[in-house]
């Protein structure tokens, strides 16, 4: 199993009520080190370009964890504040929205995405 489905699994394995049995801190890591991941990939694509593999490989994770991120997010089971869901599904859309963008040569938008997903990962803490 490679480094990215093996990030891919442990992020995506659990439904949030299987990641609240965990102790938040634990969840929160997880999430941490999802965003820690997908960092790095955009990273890397950003420095080889909007048409390298790279990009295709950063694109599609952090399409997919942030799909997964809004699912949790409108969880009934999230207790989250609703103006603060509601401020990460938004966020998510864009983050989402903007991916496709780059992915289909209409923006090079690397940078807004590290920033976002940056600024996630810190408020994780």
């Amino acid at each position: 199993m490679s480094a990215d489905q093996g990030a891919n699994k442990s992020m995506y394995q659990f439904s949030y009520a299987e990641v609240l049995e965990d102790d938040p801190q634990s969840s929160r890591n997880r999430e941490r080190e999802a965003l820690d991941h997908a960092l790095e990939l955009l990273t890397a694509a950003k420095q080889k370009g909007r048409t390298s593999r790279e990009s295709i490989e950063a694109l599609h994770y952090v399409r997919k964890l942030w799909m997964v991120l809004i699912e949790d997010l409108v969880n009934p089971e999230n207790d989250l504040p609703d103006v603060l869901k509601a401020d990460l599904i938004n966020v998510g859309i864009w983050v989402t929205k903007e991916a496709d963008m780059i992915s289909l040569g209409k923006s090079d938008n690397f940078e807004g995405l590290i920033d976002i997903c940056g600024i996630i990962r810190d408020g994780l803490k």
